[in-house]
């Protein structure tokens, strides 16, 4: 049974500092002691996303920098930090710390300048298959009206949600026919980063 188009494209109007997926922010630092994280939502920077970081008065410390394949950064003063799965606010409490040791008076600005890092993907028998950037809360059936709908031959209620946490893999299971009538919908998770939605 195709899926009809739904419209939900006003997603992608949620400012970036939504949360990603719903994931939890990360309590601590990984290898960091004592660095100060808070446990707010907020978006939830990811490899691959390029950042802005401005040092108040500080015209040489200001640049753009990359989240590394390893989810770290590198910046003058503060020297290695690690940024994937922390807010900007995390991130920016981080780096005033670690700076304020040789600048007392350092005010940090971090802005997600690209975020490139979240991303959900579509695949199976769906019109567009691909990638999608995840730059506001997307369910499964948003997820599947941005890759089009369905086509005719899809198998709509044996569709599944690949997620990986770590090294470990869950299927979770949605059966669009359920959705669509009002029911059961739990099944209409919200999306995590990296999940795949598969359409067989």
């Amino acid at each position: 049974m195709p899926l009809r188009w739904l419209g939900l494209f006003g997603v992608w109007c949620i400012a970036c500092c939504g949360s990603a997926g719903g994931a939890e922010p990360a309590a601590a630092a990984a290898g960091v002691a004592g660095e100060v994280v808070s446990t707010s939502p907020g978006y939830l920077v990811q490899p691959g996303d390029v950042l802005q970081v401005a040092v108040w008065k500080e015209t040489d410390l200001t640049a753009e920098v990359l989240v590394r394949p390893d989810g770290g950064i590198s910046f003058p003063l503060a020297g290695e930090l690690p940024a994937a799965g922390h807010t900007v606010a995390d991130l920016t409490a981080m780096l005033e710390r670690r700076i304020r040791k040789l600048e007392p008076d350092a005010v940090v600005t971090v802005v997600v300048k690209t975020a490139s890092g979240n991303r959900v993907y579509v695949i199976g028998k769906v019109n567009r298959p691909g990638e999608f950037p995840l730059i506001g809360p997307i369910d499964v059936m948003q997820a599947l009206s941005l890759a089009g709908g369905a086509t005719p031959f899809a198998d709509t209620n044996g569709i599944r949600v690949l997620r990986r946490d770590g090294k470990r893999q869950s299927s979770i299971a949605f059966r669009y026919n359920d959705v669509e009538r009002g029911r059961k919908l739990e099944q209409n998770i919200l999306l995590q980063s990296g999940d795949t939605v598969v359409v067989p």
